[in-house]
């Protein structure tokens, strides 16, 4: 064993800068092969279409990873208003196309309040949730009709930081188990225009901050700088 792969099997914390397109466990591989670790996981799910903060647990600190997933979470995003989308993000194509040209600044940031609190939310059918021991989105993408359970959640700062028709940037501040693909829909809902989620970004997981995070290029490039000193 080498000394890079013995420091990750002690067990480390890695905040990763998650790119575009990935998925979460296309990071978590992604770490695994440079660190030589067969214990390697993460605290909690990005979409591919998501970016931001990935908190990856190494060897013994696999354990904790369940910690870091009950921690409150920050996002900044856009929801493009007007249209609606079956997976509530870009994954699939807009539907039900509306005018929104009629809907105020004033009604978007007044909307808000309907979603701060502790409130119920149904999760999209397009997600990693479990039906009978399959996943949703697997069901969905065959066409069969799958109705996910309400789950409690608490969004504690919901933020409009920008509007210009039809997209609508937004901060988030919530609990764990939020959707924010759902609160995009049924945000556009309730200005009777519908809307889904156009970008998204994880700001923050509990302290921790996505400006501190490795880029998969940083990282790589640490990886190599640690192999070279050893």
């Amino acid at each position: 064993m080498d000394a890079v792969q013995e420091f990750y099997e002690r067990g480390q914390v890695l905040l990763i800068d998650k790119p575009l397109y990935w998925t979460s466990f296309d990071a978590v591989r992604h770490v695994r092969n440079l660190v030589k670790t067969k214990k390697v996981g993460h605290a909690g799910t990005l979409d591919p279409l998501a970016t931001g903060l990935l908190i990856i647990c190494t060897g013994k600190f696999t354990k904790t990873i369940n910690e870091y997933q009950a921690q409150e979470k920050e996002y900044t995003g856009t929801i493009t208003l007007g249209s609606v989308t079956p997976s509530f993000d870009l994954e699939t194509e807009a539907q039900n196309f509306q005018p929104t040209d009629h809907i105020t600044e004033g009604q978007i940031v007044a909307a808000t309040a309907r979603f701060t609190g502790a409130i119920e939310q149904v999760p999209p059918i397009f997600s990693a949730i479990k039906q009978d021991g399959k996943r949703l989105y697997t069901l969905a993408r065959k066409g069969i009709e799958v109705i996910p359970e309400p789950r409690k959640i608490t969004i504690s700062e919901f933020e409009i930081t920008g509007v210009e028709l039809s997209l609508v940037n937004f901060k988030v501040v919530c609990s764990t188990g939020t959707y924010i693909r759902s609160l995009a829909h049924d945000f556009g809902a309730s200005l009777g225009c519908g809307g889904h989620l156009s970008s998204l970004r994880r700001t923050r997981i509990g302290a921790m901050l996505v400006q501190d995070a490795f880029s998969i290029e940083s990282f790589e490039a640490k990886i190599e700088a640690l192999k070279k000193d050893s």
